[in-house]
């Protein structure tokens, strides 16, 4: 599952998913209320869990990752902890500059964190701007396509989560078993 503020209330002790990603912030100003009560659900859980943060490419990308990660370093971190930039608009930038700013974004946090951020966007957006960045493991939203049916966007070989429905919240699949998921986030200590 992933969900942001419009779940506040989503209830994950009596969910059947085996891992929760959720809104952490978004741009530069905004850092959603929910965060911080969904990320101890999901450590109360024992799942395994993720922040994202939707990008604005009409910002700066350093910014906007300093923002992100002071928002998600603000809560207790554990070893698997993914990392995910949620990248759909433009902000009317080209299809360069969109790259671009991923790259500066995507790279800052990884120098950071030690994690490689994972990269979410819907299949067309990925396949127009994602080229290049098939380093960072892709989370794909494709409704039109099966549970975990789909072929990769761009440069990927291989897609990592498939987020497959929004009813009646974002339901998604990984190609990956927990502990490959838990691989992809923060290290150990």
């Amino acid at each position: 599952m992933d969900v942001s503020r419009y779940e506040s209330d989503y209830n994950w002790s009596a969910s059947p998913a085996k891992f929760g990603i959720i809104k952490a912030t978004e741009g530069t100003r905004f850092r959603d209320v929910s965060f911080a009560r969904h990320w101890g659900e999901l450590d109360r859980k024992g799942i395994v869990r993720g922040a994202y943060h939707y990008g604005h490419p009409g910002n700066d990308p350093i910014a906007e990752a300093d923002y992100f990660l002071s928002m998600v370093n603000s809560q207790p971190a554990k070893a698997g902890d993914l990392l995910v930039l949620d990248l759909e608009t433009t902000d009317g930038k080209s299809v360069a500059e969109v790259n671009a700013w991923a790259k500066a974004w995507l790279s800052h946090v990884k120098a950071k964190t030690g994690v490689t951020p994972m990269l979410y966007s819907g299949w067309n957006f990925a396949n127009t701007y994602g080229k290049g960045l098939a380093n960072y493991p892709p989370w794909v939203a494709h409704y039109s396509k099966p549970q975990g049916q789909l072929t990769p966007p761009a440069d990927w070989k291989s897609w990592t989560i498939h987020q497959y429905t929004d009813s009646p919240v974002d339901q998604n699949v990984s190609e990956l078993n927990p502990e490959q998921l838990r691989s992809l986030g923060r290290p150990a200590a």
